[in-house]
């Protein structure tokens, strides 16, 4: 109790001059230790010009009937300040239960009659203290909580800095078009697409889900996506990348956490896709007359699971007016309030009737198929979609 309360003051409000030696004589041990720490006012507005004076005063113990200002006006000047850990016991005499019960209406604490009995008095004391003690210990927690959402909301819109956010991102293009989306089921998520130019001719092309959630999976996923990106600038093969990508995954991983991924190259001049799958779901490929295709997995595990492993390349063909729609398990395990899940042949229903309609639609119109099937039930993943359309 005494390392709590030493930067907590008492103020003692009475006009009666024989009560500051009489509380201090009372309490001389408790003071001596630092337990008690007391100021005194003989009225309203002297207790005003101490509060502004000790802003520690944590307690104040007043009685009613004073001159200049009574206990009364006081309360209702101190309820003007709003301060949730101030504390008020009124004194009063037995008698006077009517301005008793209203300095309860106007906020005080707990209330005390005279002659005071002292050791009513301590207990009154040291259970106002521990009230205010676990009022500054909501504020202190509330005003973490609000340090850590500004912190969660700086980190999201790094995280949303980081992916391509502007579409479309080569205007100058027209033998392809791409579009992406994200929305993180937190302020931060571990779902991430990325797409850049190797060279004039090929573009690289990567969507991956990292394990977990929070601030611990968005920062896995910005190495994996930093990671990714960087090699595959290099302009090495699909398999070359997401090798060297998971070798050094495997070495830095704490908390054995992983990352499901997609990458691809797609050669405009061709129409040919190499790509690995590291244990992502299959992305479909929507042919131009409105067949769809689920794209064949090539055997590989996440990444940062097994360091040795020795990633293989699948191959496809686009002709032109072919799109190919990558998607995260955020789409096919969204529940909704039946928990059932949206599931493959809710996609694939979808992609069916909206897949030769502008990419950007499409996108857009799956998500707001899943945030309609899950409507009213709090979104419990990430959800990722990029759709690349090549027009040769």
């Amino acid at each position: 109790m005494e390392h709590l309360n030493k930067n907590i003051k008492i103020l003692v409000v009475d006009d009666e001059v024989d009560l500051e030696p009489l509380v201090r004589q009372r309490f001389r041990r408790q003071i001596r230790d630092g337990v008690y720490d007391f100021l005194f006012a003989h009225h309203g507005l002297e207790a005003l010009s101490k509060l502004i004076e000790h802003p520690e005063i944590g307690i104040i113990l007043s009685d009613i009937n004073m001159p200049e200002m009574d206990g009364l006006t006081l309360l209702l000047k101190l309820k003007e300040l709003k301060n949730p850990s101030l504390k008020t016991v009124i004194v009063s005499a037995y008698g006077d239960m009517e301005n008793i019960r209203t300095a309860m209406n106007r906020g005080a604490f707990d209330f005390l009659t005279k002659p005071i009995n002292f050791e009513d008095l301590e207990i009154t004391i040291n259970k106002t203290l521990d009230e205010i003690h676990q009022v500054r210990r909501s504020i202190e927690e509330h005003h973490q909580l609000l340090f850590i959402q500004h912190d969660l909301e700086t980190a999201r819109e790094i995280q949303l800095a980081i992916l391509p956010m502007e579409f479309p991102p080569f205007p100058h293009r027209k033998d392809f078009d791409i579009f992406a989306s994200m929305q993180a089921a937190r302020e931060v998520g571990g779902d991430f697409y990325d797409f850049f130019m190797i060279d004039n001719d090929r573009l690289g092309f990567v969507i991956g889900d990292v394990s977990g959630k929070g601030v611990p999976a968005a920062i896995f996923m910005a190495v994996s996506r930093t990671l990714i990106r960087a090699t595959g600038l290099k302009g090495i093969s699909v398999d070359e990348c997401i090798n060297y990508a998971n070798h050094l995954l495997c070495n830095e991983s704490v908390s054995c956490m992983f990352v499901t991924v997609f990458y691809g190259i797609l050669d405009t001049r061709t129409g040919e896709v190499d790509y690995v799958n590291g244990g992502h779901n299959p992305p479909y490929l929507i042919r131009a007359d409105n067949t769809l295709e689920q794209i064949p997995l090539t055997g590989g595990p996440i990444l940062g699971f097994l360091e040795d492993e020795q990633y293989k390349v699948g191959k496809i063909h686009l002709h032109p007016g072919d799109t190919l729609y990558l998607y995260t398990d955020g789409i096919t395990e969204a529940f909704n309030k039946s928990n059932e899940a949206f599931g493959e042949e809710r996609l694939e229903a979808l992609l069916c009737s909206r897949g030769t309609e502008p990419i950007k639609e499409l996108v857009l119109t799956s998500m707001a198929e899943v945030q309609q099937f899950c409507t009213e039930v709090p979104q419990s993943d990430d959800i990722t979609l990029m759709a690349i359309r090549y027009t040769g």
